[in-house]
């Protein structure tokens, strides 16, 4: 069914208002602790949503080496900030881009071989780590209701009342409206929120004022990339990370879409994965990954279809050549974006139980795993010092809730259900064939 141009471009806008301050807030704090200027902030963070608007085309448009085609967003990982600065501090920007380069072409070289460990993701797997993606987001959404962590006013009612009434407002247009309406109630949400708290005096449009109408993206704008085995091991290790998260959203997108997806479809996802750090480290970015906060936004909108991600991914592009546009979108208050964070998160726990539903719960063991995975995950989450004496390389692997968790799935998985011990009447004919 032909969906109407203003209709497609206001859903794009709500896709790009969910990941915008996730995928701002990377550069923000890469750059403050880098030392760069303001001006030199102000173009990181452009070039950072230009090449989230091309990551995401390279995920969308499906072709026969590149794309899963599925309605995802790409954004810069969270996974990556306390490496890059670690190496940023230690040999510079320049080894920060060679090392995310050189990530990004193994992660396309390793993307086939990845995409075989497909049969260790069954609904159990998969439903236990898109839950855990859901649950280890909220404390983000709850930190933004009080009004962002650091922020002086913090937890005070006006914030609340901001973040409460956004989302108040939302599931009334969801119960009361259907369509378009309950499509974009998010946006709707966000905007309403907004021009609340403008009357209430919290909402500063300096940036708009500061920033440029029209600036040049050049390669290589701060450092030519520099190439250091240390920092390429780190960058790999996050890299890697980083597809393990993304292959829970790839089975959460399936399984709101419908779409059954193959060992093929897998590789062409890590592949677009691997390229758009590569294109990333070309324009002194960062490396991107699936952003599980529209996946709540897909489930919630109930439209699946591809057009509003490419019309996302225009604006993301627009957005990174015209600063005084871009942003306009950072003046949403913390609060509002909280409480529309809510509702979206809370969308992604929905879909994991719903992946879950089909799993056997007669069986002790796939309880166990389920259990310990999503203990685990939300554990490092609410304690993220717990693993604070362990050396920076495992680090990686055990300071993200999404990740540890994630792991344990897998791990469990391949424990109790793939690597079964051999069952009595087996071993009794091994016996006696030797």
């Amino acid at each position: 069914m032909k969906q109407h141009p203003f209709k497609t471009a206001s859903l794009g806008i709500q896709h790009v208002l969910a990941m915008y301050a996730g995928a701002v807030i990377v550069p923000l704090i890469i750059g403050g602790a880098l030392g760069l200027s303001s001006k030199q902030l102000a173009y990181l963070v452009s070039l950072d949503i230009l090449t989230s608007g091309i990551a995401t085309l390279l995920q969308v448009w499906q072709n026969r080496y590149f794309g899963i085609g599925l309605p995802i967003v790409l954004g810069c990982t969270f996974t990556a900030v306390g490496p890059i600065i670690a190496i940023g501090g230690q040999y510079g920007l320049f080894a920060i881009y060679g090392s995310i380069l050189v990530s990004g072409i193994i992660v396309m070289l390793i993307a086939t071989f990845f995409g075989k460990l497909i049969r260790f993701f069954p609904p159990v797997v998969t439903g236990s780590v898109v839950t855990i993606i859901g649950t280890t987001l909220i404390p983000v959404a709850m930190n933004n209701v009080a009004g962002g962590q650091g922020s002086p006013d913090f937890g005070s009612i006006s914030n609340i009342a901001l973040a409460f009434g956004t989302l108040l407002f939302i599931i009334i247009l969801y119960r009361f409206f259907k369509g378009f309406i309950r499509a974009i109630s998010i946006l709707l949400g966000l905007m309403a929120g907004t021009g609340v708290a403008f009357f209430m005096g919290k909402v500063n449009f300096s940036s708009v004022g500061e920033a440029s109408w029209f600036h040049m993206v050049t390669p290589f704008h701060f450092a030519t990339p520099s190439f250091e085995l240390a920092p390429i091991i780190t960058m790999t290790l996050v890299a890697i990370v980083s597809l393990v998260e993304s292959t829970g959203v790839y089975f959460a997108l399936s399984d709101i879409t419908g779409r059954k997806l193959t060992e093929k479809d897998l590789v062409k996802g890590y592949r677009s994965e691997g390229l758009a750090s590569v294109i990333g480290a070309v324009f002194n970015s960062f490396p991107y990954t699936t952003y599980s906060q529209n996946v709540g936004l897909v489930q919630f909108s109930g439209v699946k279809d591809k057009k509003v991600i490419y019309t996302a991914a225009g604006i993301l592009i627009l957005l990174g050549f015209v600063p005084k546009i871009a942003a306009l979108t950072t003046v949403i208050p913390t609060s509002v974006l909280g409480g529309a964070m809510v509702a979206m998160f809370g969308m992604v726990i929905a879909s994991g139980i719903k992946m879950l539903s089909k799993v056997d719960f007669s069986s002790q063991e796939n309880l166990l795993i389920i259990a310990c995975s999503v203990g685990v995950g939300l554990g490092v989450t609410t304690v993220p010092n717990l693993f604070a004496q362990l050396p920076e390389s495992i680090k990686i692997l055990t300071n993200s809730g999404i990740v540890a968790g994630s792991f344990t799935a897998i791990f469990l998985n391949i424990v109790f259900n793939v690597a079964k011990p051999i069952k009595k009447s087996q071993a009794a004919q091994t016996l006696k064939a030797s």
